[in-house]
């Protein structure tokens, strides 16, 4: 099975591949004289400019809707887990409190 994090690789690498192609095709256009080279760096910079700009729109969009997936199915987020360890360490620290200052070790050795 595909994984999302291939099938964006995949994407980019295609998209990189598009560049060089536009870049060659710009080239060839120089070449014949039908665009200057400093026609042709503007508009090289101008297309690598938005293809970066396509990437980040594509990583945003991707970002939203694994986010609104994981939302819908109820899937902890990190910061749910953290803020569960947060309460379970606190938790712990005040049942140690009651039960007398007693370690987690020492109450596996008193079982043994």
């Amino acid at each position: 099975m595909t994984t999302l994090s291939e099938i964006v690789k995949k994407a980019m690498l295609a998209g990189l591949g598009a560049q060089e192609k536009a870049k060659e095709f710009v080239d060839d256009l120089v070449k014949a004289g039908e665009l200057s080279k400093s026609d042709a760096a503007s508009l090289v910079k101008e297309w690598t400019s938005k293809a970066a700009e396509s990437t980040k729109d594509l990583d945003n969009r991707i970002r939203e809707t694994i986010s609104s997936v994981t939302e819908k199915i109820n899937i902890p987020t990190r910061g749910d887990i953290e803020s569960i360890e947060k309460k379970l360490k606190s938790i712990n620290t005040r049942l140690k409190k009651l039960e007398g200052g007693k370690s987690g070790e020492e109450e596996g050795e008193r079982e043994a």
